[in-house]
């Protein structure tokens, strides 16, 4: 199933864009050769030109390769929220030909060395409010080196709302790690980065994605899988060079990084940067610098929205809404309709798919919908576990054929064979995800082959997180599965059995405070619930099954 079989593909200049081949380097390249002295950046009040972005990635690429011995191919981590240095840092990973690991500024170094080692990687580049994560790994391995910036290093005033973690001067103090360098010692040097190689077949960027299996995995793509996405997005969305652009979606997250990062960069757009999410300071920066278009989850327009003192002439300025990761509620859709006459387009993607292949057609969406086939991208919906295609309106699993597929699993070959399946000469990939389409071809998601966990659009592997729970010393057993929360969409609950010398020692909320200080905010447990022991099949297996259910049925119905 293509989206030219809907009868409402819309009409695009382009319905095949060409997709160069080259390395989006040369994206950062062009743009600052026609426009160097436009805005790229905005952030905390300070504007940040193509030319000063394109002198500074040089700096940084410069230093990869000469003091951190990065070369062709090597895994850079990257670990920082947004801010202009995760955009230089970036551009300069891929200008020393290397590729970018890009890692949740969330995660604690636990879950940080699972990519930097699972990846190879033996240099990073973050910021001074994370780096108490990465200082007690430096040196173990091949981990060397590390690049520190601050969000002072770019100065401006903090915007209102929740600040982020600035000073007034930069950052000066010296690094006690060897191999750590502030990030104005890293470009102040000046050093030449060798000619750039990377083409459009050589890997670029390798997020971390749980997949298959409860281990994260890396996820490998070329410059030429996130450049099919880029052109796409261009042509199906509209999108001009004279956009202003807001950044809330976290660039490390593959939504973020099309929309926010490489897109913008191609287009040659400004991108008025917050690094952490507040409402009110949205609202100050949509209304401060005319934002045109804004790519948010569902519970960002909901805080927007729900504002006590939101001024819709404020607002005005926005003519193109757009995301995915979680449903929109149908109240809030309509809301946003009725007051700024704006339609919240939605679509779906995957991290193996470098954001969304399937889109709503802007001028004839569908609520609660992930959309049509964008350009060149084929949909199966199939029997679970064969490859016999289903009527329109039939359940099953949804396959995916792209240009923008992934090229597989970082060293996965099991998880490779698992996950990919050719149909008449083309590359497909199994989603785990289940939905049907509708007689117009319009693909609504219905459940989750995969046990995954969307909290607040951020996916969570529940095996992971019992994994960590049993690091606790009180805790015998764990069982993790979703909960419905009006706000998240769903929230993590944990079931745990305690060691019986722990019972009535350790209360549900020690163990909720000690999740929240060794996992990521999205992912740990934010309900704990004691149980004497954990429903098991014959096999000996936990029944994760029979206790997702249980939550899953109405209060009156549920069993305790």
């Amino acid at each position: 199933m293509q989206g030219t079989d809907s009868p409402f593909w819309p009409a695009m200049e382009l319905a095949s864009p060409s997709v160069p081949d080259a390395s989006l380097y040369m994206n950062l390249q062009a743009t600052e050769k026609r426009s160097p002295n436009k805005a790229a950046i905005i952030f905390n009040g300070e504007s940040i030109d193509y030319s000063r972005v394109l002198q500074q990635v040089e700096q940084l690429a410069g230093h990869l390769q000469q003091v951190c011995g990065i070369g062709r191919g090597d895994r850079v981590v990257l670990y920082t929220q947004n801010s202009p240095q995760y955009v230089i840092a970036y551009y300069a990973i891929l200008r020393a030909d290397a590729v970018v690991v890009p890692v949740n500024p969330m995660n604690k170094s636990d879950e940080l060395w699972h990519c930097i080692s699972d990846s190879g990687a033996t240099a990073i580049i973050t910021t001074t409010d994370v780096y108490s994560q990465v200082a007690p790994l430096l040196g173990k391995g091949d981990f060397l080196h590390a690049v520190v910036g601050a969000y002072s290093d770019v100065l401006g005033d903090v915007p209102e709302g929740r600040a982020i973690a600035a000073k007034a001067t930069p950052d000066t103090s010296p690094l006690k790690e060897a191999g750590a360098v502030l990030w104005w010692d890293a470009l102040k040097v000046d050093r030449t980065a060798t000619p750039a190689m990377a083409g459009g077949d050589d890997p670029a960027v390798m997020p971390y994605t749980s997949g298959t299996t409860g281990n994260p995995k890396g996820c490998l793509h070329t410059h030429r899988s996130i450049m099919t996405g880029i052109v796409n997005s261009v042509a199906w969305h509209g999108l001009r060079d004279d956009d202003i652009l807001l950044a809330t979606v976290p660039m490390f997250h593959v939504t973020g990084m099309q929309t926010n990062l490489n897109t913008p960069v191609y287009l040659g757009n400004t991108v008025v940067i917050l690094s952490r999410w507040s409402p009110a300071a949205a609202v100050k920066l949509i209304r401060q610098h005319q934002i045109t278009q804004w790519t948010a989850i569902a519970t960002m327009v909901i805080d927007l929205l729900s504002l006590e003192d939101l001024e819709l002439d404020d607002l005005r300025s926005l003519r193109y809404v757009r995301g995915g990761g979680a449903p929109m509620p149908e109240a809030v859709a309509t809301k946003l309709r009725e007051l700024l006459g704006l339609t919240y387009i939605e679509g779906y993607g995957l991290t193996e798919t470098m954001a969304a292949v399937l889109f709503n057609p802007p001028r004839n969406p569908k609520l609660h919908c992930a959309g049509i086939p964008m350009q060149g991208v084929d949909a199966l919906i199939v029997e679970p576990g064969s490859v016999t295609e289903l009527s329109r309106g039939s359940v099953g699993e949804i396959l995916l054929s792209s240009g923008q597929l992934f090229s597989g699993y970082w060293r996965q070959p099991k998880a490779d064979a698992e996950t990919f399946v050719v149909i008449d000469d083309k590359r497909f990939m199994r989603t785990g995800d289940l939905g049907y389409a509708d007689a117009d071809g319009y693909v609504f998601i219905v459940d989750r082959l995969k046990r995954m966990i969307n909290a607040a659009g951020f996916k969570v592997w529940p095996s992971e997180v019992e994994g960590m729970l049993y690091a606790h010393p009180a805790i015998q057993e764990a069982c993790v599965v979703a909960v419905q929360d009006s706000h998240r969409g769903e929230t993590v609950k944990a079931f745990i059995v305690l060691k019986s010398s722990s019972r009535g020692v350790v209360t549900e909320a020690d163990v909720i405070e000690w999740s929240r200080q060794k996992m990521a905010a999205y992912k740990y447990p934010r309900i704990v619930e004691f149980r004497e022991s954990l429903p098991r099949s014959g096999t000996g297996k936990v029944m994760w099954r029979t206790l997702q259910d249980n939550e899953n049925r109405p209060p009156q119905q549920s069993e305790r």
